[in-house]
């Protein structure tokens, strides 16, 4: 008789180690196909996301930096004369209103609100800048009535939003004037002041007469804004600049009031906009009378920015070198891409 024993060990005969290693290869090579492609999805995704970064850098750049050199030196009545009763107010880069509503900068003039240097926010070498003003009408907010000798406007709501040192334009069909606030009490009082004095506010008033032209004595040159619109001054300076990644983005001066120092002032807050930004180049159109000039030129061959020069800026057009914030290249580097877009200043524009 047969062993039963010896029958049953036949039966339970397993894979012998040829077939594992044939299994265990089989299984590596669909691995990694397997790995190949999920790294290869994972790249066209980085590559993706890191162009679509920059279609958006782009976009924000064209629509934020176009549309304040469309407003530059305009102003919500359109009028050109514009009086000036802030004190000494070619000190300060963003009240100099007679000395340029946009101003540029070659990469080799230097700003001294915004100096070349390596700690973050500082400007890089190399990279133009362009200064801006314009005033943006306050959304919801007339002047009911105006007392110049008091110098005091009521408005027509509590809710204006007005703080102690803002800077205003009031304007109406005729003239505009660039004054601070010296007294104003949003959500209680519609009353504003304009006062001029030591304490009131910093850099403060010369005079209560918001005419034109300006005449800094007491009362000045009186002039009546009841029914005008009052405006913020919005300044800002675009440029490049040296972020805290160890790269470089495109950052935007600009200031606001201070209510809460003593006496209430301005100060100068600097936002980053947008990353990966290496280079910034503008030229700029002029016209003389009607006669538009043949080509662009830097700003080293402007000498007169005034918004009254006889050759008056009327265009600019910029150059911003992006790059992609990782190294989604084929060769293991930055993808760059150039963005090029040509601004005209609305209220230069000629009319025929």
């Amino acid at each position: 008789m047969k062993n039963p024993t010896v029958r049953h060990r036949g039966l339970s005969k397993g894979f012998s180690l040829v077939e594992l290693m044939v299994a265990m290869v089989l299984g590596l090579v669909l691995l990694a196909g397997v790995i190949n492609t999920f790294v290869a999805n994972r790249q066209v995704y980085r590559t993706n996301d890191n162009m679509a970064r920059i279609q958006e850098t782009a976009r924000i750049v064209n629509e934020l930096m176009g549309r304040e050199i469309r407003a530059a030196g305009g102003n919500p009545c359109g009028t050109p004369l514009v009086a000036n009763v802030l004190n000494n107010p070619s000190n300060n880069w963003w009240s100099d209103w007679a000395g340029g509503a946009l101003i540029g900068y070659d990469g080799t003039q230097a700003a001294s609100f915004r100096p070349f240097g390596n700690n973050t926010a500082d400007r890089v070498q190399g990279t133009d800048a362009l200064l801006i003003l314009t005033a943006t009408a306050r959304e919801g907010v007339t002047i009911s009535s105006h007392n110049p000798a008091a110098a005091q406007f009521q408005l027509n709501t509590v809710n204006h939003g007005i703080d102690d040192g803002d800077i205003l334009m009031v304007c109406d069909s005729s003239t505009a004037a660039l004054f601070q606030v010296t007294n104003a009490q949003p959500g209680t009082n519609t009353t504003v002041v304009h006062n001029t004095g030591a304490g009131l506010a910093t850099p403060g008033n010369c005079s209560k007469g918001l005419g034109f032209p300006t005449v800094c004595t007491t009362n000045g040159t009186p002039k009546d804004f009841s029914g005008g619109i009052l405006a913020q001054l919005n300044a800002s300076f675009w440029y490049i600049g040296r972020n805290g990644n160890g790269g470089t983005s495109l950052y935007r001066l600009s200031i606001r009031g201070n209510p809460g120092s003593s006496p209430p002032s301005v100060t100068s807050t600097t936002e980053e906009i947008v990353e990966d930004v290496t280079d910034m180049q503008i030229q700029y159109l002029t016209r003389n009378g009607n006669n538009l000039a043949n080509s662009y030129v830097d700003a080293t061959s402007i000498t007169d920015w005034g918004n009254s020069a006889t050759n008056l800026v009327v265009a600019a057009r910029a150059t911003l070198s992006l790059q992609t914030g990782e190294n989604v290249s084929t060769a293991g580097s930055r993808i760059t891409r150039t963005l090029s877009f040509t601004t005209s200043v609305r209220n230069r524009e000629v009319v025929q």
